[in-house]
């Protein structure tokens, strides 16, 4: 890309420290894999926009209802349709409390000399004394499981296990030659990150058309691992500031996919906003440990 690599991972680098600095009082427990079961549920969700969640949710997403009665599952209160993200509104939205540590990030030579494949799932467990059947297990396989899921049609995936294999991925996404800018969702006050909560939309910075772009996803492993994916299509990307009730303060990264026609019925969204596949646009927020790459030139 434009910018030098060395340049590159050292913003990276910075933009993962600053998700850590400031609340020491959590532990950075996005890859750690020695937690309880429902920490492992919690970092199993992530936003694939493909993806087949088995969640059976009958309510409609609304501004008004109350977070503790409208779904079963608070992590699958990220949705809305972009018609509906209006300066003033309230609406429930859950932020995870998790946090990249870069001493979980592996150098590309640390990470090509680790096998990783569903094939070689075995004798991972027994490299890294997991255990099988555990919690930590069950996540770490069900995290190479959707790495070897195909692509759904338009879309290019790809699991990098280092920043450099996200720099190259993204590279031949837009070409070597292409200005990138990186965006995340940024918690500008710490508060009770982490509960289903309502929050106030303060401002609506930035609305950036972005027919292509990538996302990349944390995903449960011993070590970082980025589930990174792009998909031509009509997306916008937003920049939400918000206002929670414990005090939450946060600029919030966002991504609206106007086309969604090829997404898989089972896709949570759809059960939590009441719309069908192609009939309506699906917006997301995304948590602290995700971002998003476009081009810079979409940003001018």
């Amino acid at each position: 890309m434009a910018f030098g690599f060395a340049s590159w991972v050292l913003f990276f680098h910075l933009l993962l420290v600053q998700h850590v600095i400031g609340d020491s009082a959590t532990e950075a427990n996005v890859l750690i894999l020695n937690k309880t079961e429902d920490d492992t549920k919690e970092l199993h969700h992530h936003d694939h926009t493909h993806q087949d969640h088995g969640h059976g949710l009958d309510h409609q997403h609304s501004s008004s209802s109350s977070p503790s009665t409208n779904h079963k599952d608070p992590q699958l209160m990220v949705f809305f349709m972009i018609n509906n993200l209006k300066v003033g509104e309230v609406m429930p939205i859950y932020f995870p409390n998790r946090h990249l540590s870069p001493s979980q990030i592996l150098s590309k030579a640390e990470a090509d000399n680790i096998p990783f494949s569903l094939e070689e799932f075995p004798n991972l467990l027994h490299l890294f004394s997991i255990s099988h059947g555990s919690p930590q297990a069950i996540a770490m396989e069900n995290t190479l499981k959707e790495c070897e899921v195909k692509p759904i049609k338009g879309e290019t995936k790809f699991c990098a296990t280092s920043l450099e294999s996200v720099y190259d991925f993204t590279s031949k996404i837009f070409g070597f030659d292409t200005r990138v800018k990186t965006l995340a969702t940024t918690h500008l006050k710490h508060s009770s990150v982490g509960l289903l909560q309502n929050y106030k939309v303060v401002e609506i910075s930035q609305n950036i058309p972005s027919p292509k772009l990538v996302a990349c996803h944390t995903m449960p492993y011993p070590y970082a691992v980025f589930y990174c994916h792009s998909q031509e299509s009509e997306n916008k990307v937003l920049m939400v500031s918000l206002e929670g009730e414990d005090g939450d303060v946060v600029e919030a990264l966002s991504v609206c996919h106007m086309d969604t026609s090829q997404w898989s019925r089972k896709h949570p969204s759809f059960s939590v906003l009441g719309v069908e596949p192609g009939t309506s646009s699906v917006c997301h927020f995304f948590p602290s440990d995700n971002f998003v790459f476009i081009p810079f030139s979409a940003t001018m």
